[in-house]
């Protein structure tokens, strides 16, 4: 079939008269997939697809016909970054081979609500090894388990964020929407830089348990799609109380029944949205852009308060190192201590596991390297 950018209400419209199933949609992304991601321009943003994926698609296919849709995602595919458990037979690495062979024995809060919602797990997307924090010289997009993950409009150029896959996924139209995980810029990055949407919401609106942390004080899963109508239906089958994560407990009386009921055409009348001119300036090309999106804001209504110091956030990035780095230790020990399927028990044992001479005589970083932060945002 020829695959086109179909949106989420366009996919159930079509499912509903009978002219696609979720059964052939999956298919046609697994072709996709392996036509540009693992062949062709190699876009590395996979790092496995489910094999149960089809299986999963078609006995959704035969529950809409025999007692209806569960809602907006029935049968629609979605990706999840490799830092997200799934209890089935996909491995959850945090794109590090120390963790080949960890299958979780448990779904993550935000995979049991998309099982919920009827989604299809298409598969796992490359990532940032470790989420930026493997190295001082963390390289954006790169994982030691899938490679360099791409960016699918320019393939020399940088995918960005942490969440690199998914948004490359995304953008190549190899699923319909992804999960990515942000500490600091790991989803709204990517999606900036591959022309998708992305959204890190409050912490706390989406369970974290489940998921290779970072820093427990900022991480949160955050849908990554290519409209914001398709995000706020991805948003809602994610939000919820999680009972192993008490800050979806102080969020409850927070969290809305419907965030597509915020779709307004005006929303942007009154906003106040600030022009960095400071970052601007180093690329002709992307500076008339920026104007002209600056000139389209106004035209909806937008206050463009011109200009505004962009720079000045460069004042707290070393105490979010030193943040960072408290609670990357505890967060890994507590969930390496959880999933003994891996082949590292701990931070000290993953720190060792680095240099180990590989198949062909290399390490894969000097002792001791990780945790000491890396150049990039996470």
């Amino acid at each position: 079939m020829a695959l086109e950018e179909f949106s989420i209400q366009d996919l159930q419209e079509l499912f509903e008269r009978g002219d696609l199933t979720s059964a052939a949609l999956c298919q046609a992304f697994l072709e996709r997939i392996e036509e540009i991601d693992r062949a062709g321009p190699t876009l590395n943003s996979v790092s496995e697809t489910n094999p149960d994926a089809s299986a999963i698609a078609e006995a959704l296919d035969r529950e809409r016909s025999d007692v209806g849709p569960r809602g907006p995602l029935h049968g629609v595919p979605i990706m999840l970054k490799d830092a997200i458990d799934t209890a089935d037979r996909m491995m959850t690495t945090g794109g590090s081979l120390a963790l080949v062979g960890n299958i979780a024995e448990a779904d993550a809060f935000v995979v049991a609500q998309l099982r919920r919602a009827g989604a299809v797990l298409l598969g796992k997307n490359n990532m940032t090894e470790w989420s930026y924090l493997r190295s001082t010289r963390g390289c954006c997009g790169w994982s030691s388990r899938g490679g360099q993950v791409r960016n699918p409009y320019v393939l020399d150029r940088s995918t960005s964020g942490s969440s690199s896959g998914s948004g490359a996924a995304v953008a190549a139209n190899l699923c319909t929407a992804a999960i990515g995980t942000e500490t600091d810029g790991s989803v709204v990055r990517p999606s900036s830089i591959n022309g998708i949407v992305g959204l890190k919401p409050t912490v706390g609106l989406i369970g974290r348990s489940g998921i290779i942390p970072v820093a427990a004080s900022r991480d949160t899963a955050g849908p990554m799609a290519r409209s914001v109508t398709d995000l706020a239906h991805v948003l809602n089958a994610l939000t919820g109380l999680d009972p192993l994560d008490p800050a979806t407990q102080e969020a409850e009386s927070h969290r809305a029944a419907d965030y597509t009921s915020f779709l307004e055409e005006g929303a942007l009348k009154g906003a106040r949205i600030g022009l960095a001119r400071d970052l601007m300036g180093t690329h002709e090309g992307v500076d008339t852009l920026i104007e002209a999106a600056a000139s389209v804001m106004r035209g909806l209504g937008a206050e463009v308060i011109d200009p505004t110091n962009g720079c000045a956030v460069s004042i707290f990035f070393e105490a979010e190192m030193t943040l960072f780095l408290y609670e990357m230790k505890e967060g890994l020990n507590r969930y390496f201590a959880r999933h003994p399927k891996g082949q590292v028990a701990n931070l000290e044992e993953l720190i060792a596991f680095n240099p180990r001479p590989r198949p062909g005589g290399h390490a894969l970083l000097p002792a001791g390297d990780l945790g000491k932060g890396g150049g990039h945002r996470r």
